[in-house]
């Protein structure tokens, strides 16, 4: 089966919400940003970045007590929240319930990026899926995938307004299929991921597939293989979880987030080369991108009237 594809005339049509004069930080949307762990304690700078270039207005990262310190200083536009740390240097299983208030108040719950320990993820998304309400939006990628399949029928409660992540790998976790099969149709097995877990998920390859619950499948291919680098993900999640806590709806804010993701791998490409650019290179490119792809809707969200 076809998919449309991710190109301007898609974009021009489903714009990114605009934020005029006047706006303030917590009208762009507050996100919690929970994952990481001692093996890789930096991936969350990658993604706290780039949902700060995307353009939300207030992040939270939650993450293992010991990185915290070094993570606040290295996006200190970030509040910073230490978790429980267990022997393995991994977010403690019982960690959850120091996030309840936080996740509550958030516009996006993004869990997993910098993640091991499948349990520990399992163990957060069971118990902050449940604090969230008909407008916030959950995006699971990296471990928090893990636990996408025995706990559809919680993501599909969200009513669509969830966003899964995952490579072929994580997709073959996900369906019991072989990566042979994922990658011989892809389309259909996004499709049909999507309409289980009433989500948009977002099957990752060099030709990136993004499905919507009702049918509704994308296509987008940069044919950048310096995106296949460590972080690349990180900074994608990151992308998506901004213009989802700025009020875009989450087919939107998934198929601008690999737009932007894509396009910001062919610049970084033309700048420092095909190969060798880093995940962080990804980043800067974003604000100037969305700029000139352009943004025109309204986008009032719940913080406003919070505060």
């Amino acid at each position: 089966m076809s998919a449309e594809p991710i190109d301007p005339a898609w974009l021009a049509a489903h714009s990114l919400p605009d934020h005029g004069r006047g706006t303030d930080k917590n009208a762009r949307g507050r996100v919690l940003l929970v994952g990481g762990s001692m093996f890789v304690p930096g991936a969350l700078g990658l993604t706290g970045e780039a949902v700060l270039r995307a353009g939300a207005g207030k992040l939270q990262i939650a993450t293992v007590d010991q990185a915290a310190m070094h993570l606040g200083v290295l996006v200190p536009e970030a509040a910073m929240i230490g978790l429980p740390t267990d022997a393995e240097g991994e977010i403690a299983e019982n960690a959850a319930y120091r996030l309840m208030d936080a996740a509550s108040h958030c516009d996006t719950l993004l869990i997993g990026p910098g993640m091991v320990s499948k349990t520990s993820a399992q163990a957060m998304v069971e118990e902050l899926l449940g604090q969230l309400d008909g407008e916030q939006v959950a995006i699971l990628d990296a471990a928090a995938l893990s636990c996408a399949r025995s706990m559809a029928p919680r993501i599909a409660a969200l009513d669509g307004r969830a966003i899964l992540t995952p490579h072929h790998g994580e997709m073959a976790s996900l369906t019991s299929m072989a990566i042979e099969e994922i990658a011989a149709d892809p389309i259909d097995c996004a499709r049909s991921v999507a309409a289980v877990c009433n989500a948009v998920v977002v099957l990752k390859a060099g030709a990136t597939i993004v499905a919507a619950p009702d049918g509704t499948a994308l296509r987008y291919a940069s044919d950048c293989v310096g995106l296949a680098t460590g972080g690349s993900g990180d900074v994608l999640a990151g992308i998506m979880a901004g213009l989802a806590a700025r009020g875009a709806d989450p087919l939107t804010a998934a198929v601008w987030g690999v737009w932007l993701h894509g396009e910001a791998g062919l610049r970084a490409s033309a700048r420092v080369g095909p190969i060798g650019f880093l995940a962080r290179d990804l980043i800067f490119e974003i604000p100037a991108l969305m700029n000139e792809a352009g943004s025109a809707s309204p986008a009032p969200r719940r913080s406003e009237a919070e505060g």
